[in-house]
């Protein structure tokens, strides 16, 4: 490809809406173009890229043994019907209607119709397993589309769905899965981890996602350095204290805290640290009033919450009902009962796990203005009804696998593998005949990567003060060779020709940088739209028989004769 036919649209600044740097970079260097919110033109430059994502994924995709169809983006509503996912799904949902008023949806995803597809053709044991996918257009209509392509609105995704006579089978489509994802995203050249993950409203029972390592990531990895442990942190467990809890050693003793609601107030009023403090967590659930009590530097976890049968579906507790339980108003709430007596009202404890190790705490005395210091479980208040591991890690605790301790990192998430099990299978009834010819249901899988997320994901990850550093396998073309006076200089028009036929022969992807424009310039738009080697051809080398490589990461080119330099480059992209 030579530039002068390709179509550039580069700009010095990003427009103020872009928060990060895969947005503005993408901006700028003329990737896509703002529609609307949260929908975005792919342009030229861009669009190369994603192809070079999807043909990664689709290679390692097929060499999985998946299948590639192609499934439509409008879906009727009749499936989701059938699912039940039409009322449980919320406004992210875009509904639509056609002439006729038939309701119908812009999909967001396809289990449902996969699900239609196998219930229709996929009939004995003979048939199974089977594993579909393909990469399509989807559309969630997020309240708040913002970061570019990270969170928009339209994308492009690659989902696959497998079906199989039993779990054991499953499990096996289900680590196929996850072993290509692997290898795409290594051969993405992406720093990434697979963490365990929750199923969320998907349903299922093993689910991970795997986050490409960024700083500028909305979820928290949790991870240890020493091993293979890697969890997203609402998953991590976090570990009981080894020690047994220190038996009580202060006396009880209410003090006067006015004004001081929250643990950072108490802390400096009373010149203790956090770790010397519990705070309160007030909800309602299916079985009543829940007080969750956790140590004041510590966050609680709301997954692993939900996942507490006293906590069946939980939600805040609002002042009214604190007041009607605990007899106060929030700031000043504990296990430790008012004067001594009970709660006014039927209250479950849960204590996290640290928390329930603690002695002589200070904590809330259910009484406005008031805390207590000195608290000891069993002695000044009853022990928890429940203790369990309610909140998230933090770096240093011990890690799960018990092999060192956790590092947390922030991740972008570009990839989902989940076992649903039967959840839509049973709802849609995909049933086959097994071998005793009896029907059962099938077990279902669903795999899905965000390809559009996977281009803003690696800017994220690779970039620097001039612009984007693509990975070879993801960049628009891996190979720019600048010529320098192109339009004037007969020798480099000989010499920048020979070189481009001899690599596009070679087979490697190369462009031609035949513009003429200014060096400062070319080279600036080259790295700013992140070209991962570049070959300066010009008028002064070419008088010594020698060209100028210089790769993204170099601080500086280096000279090379002009016959080595077309080895020298294909040795770089092995």
């Amino acid at each position: 490809m030579k530039l002068s036919q390709f179509f550039l649209s580069t700009t010095k600044e990003a427009p103020a809406e872009a928060e990060i740097v895969s947005h503005q970079l993408m901006m700028r260097a003329g990737m896509i173009k703002k529609l609307g919110a949260g929908i975005y033109t792919w342009m030229p430059l861009g669009v190369r890229v994603l192809r070079k994502v999807e043909k990664v994924i689709r290679e390692e995709m097929n060499a999985a043994g998946a299948v590639e169809l192609l499934m439509p983006v409008i879906q009727p509503a009749e499936l989701w019907q059938e699912s039940g996912r039409w009322d449980k799904m919320g406004p992210e949902m875009m509904r639509i209607k056609d002439r006729h008023e038939r309701d119908f949806i812009v999909q967001p995803t396809s289990e449902e119709v996969i699900t239609d597809i196998a219930r229709q053709e996929l009939k004995s044991w003979r048939q199974l397993p089977r594993n579909f996918y393909h990469i399509q257009t989807k559309f969630r209509d997020e309240r708040r589309p913002r970061f570019g392509v990270m969170r928009s609105r339209e994308f492009i995704m690659k989902d696959a769905y497998s079906f199989d006579v039993d779990k054991a089978s499953l499990m096996k489509s289900y680590q196929a899965m996850y072993d290509a994802y692997g290898k795409i995203f290594t051969r993405l050249g992406l720093e990434f981890r697979a963490v365990n993950a929750d199923t969320g409203n998907i349903g299922g029972f093993a689910s991970h996602e795997f986050q490409v390592l960024a700083e500028s990531g909305e979820d928290v990895i949790a991870y240890c350095p020493a091993s293979d442990f890697a969890a997203n942190v609402e998953m991590a467990e976090a570990i009981a204290p080894a020690a047994p809890r220190a038996p009580a050693s202060a006396k009880l003793e209410l003090v006067h805290t006015p004004g001081q609601k929250t643990c950072e107030d108490v802390g400096a009023f009373l010149k203790l640290p956090m770790d010397k403090q519990l705070k309160a967590m007030m909800y309602v659930s299916d079985t009543g009033f829940v007080l969750c009590m956790l140590r004041a530097d510590h966050m609680v976890n709301e997954i692993k919450l939900g996942k507490l049968p006293q906590l069946a579906n939980f939600r805040p507790a609002t002042p009214e009902e604190i007041q009607v339980y605990l007899g106060v108003e929030p700031g000043y709430c504990g296990p430790v009962p008012r004067h001594g007596n009970a709660h006014p009202g039927a209250v479950i404890v849960v204590a996290d796990r640290t928390a329930a190790a603690m002695s002589d705490f200070v904590c809330g005395a259910n009484e406005s203005g008031y805390h207590v210091t000195g608290a000891n479980w069993g002695r000044d208040c009853a022990e928890p009804t429940v203790v369990a591991d309610i909140r998230n890690v933090v770096e240093g605790d011990p890690s799960p696998d018990g092999k060192g301790q956790i590092k947390l990192r922030r991740g972008i998430e570009v990839g989902h593998v989940f076992a649903l099990g039967q959840k839509y299978s049973e709802a849609l009834g995909a049933k086959f005949l097994n071998k005793e010819q009896k029907e059962e249901v099938m077990e279902m899988g669903c795999y899905g990567i965000g390809v559009t997320r996977v281009v803003a994901a690696a800017i994220e990850q690779n970039h620097d003060e001039r612009g984007i550093i693509w990975p070879d396998s993801m960049a628009p073309f891996t190979v720019v060779i600048a010529a320098l006076g192109y339009d004037r200089s007969a020798d480099v028009k000989v010499a920048a020709d020979s070189l481009y036929a001899a690599l596009a022969a070679a087979g490697v992807d190369v462009a031609l940088d035949d513009r003429g424009e200014r060096p400062g310039v070319m080279f600036a738009e080259l790295e700013l739209i992140g070209i991962p080697h570049r070959i300066t051809v010009g008028d002064r080398g070419l008088k010594e028989g020698t060209v100028e490589y210089q790769g993204r990461r170099d601080i500086e080119a280096t000279k090379v004769p002009l016959g080595d330099i077309a080895s020298l480059v294909q040795a770089k992209l092995v």
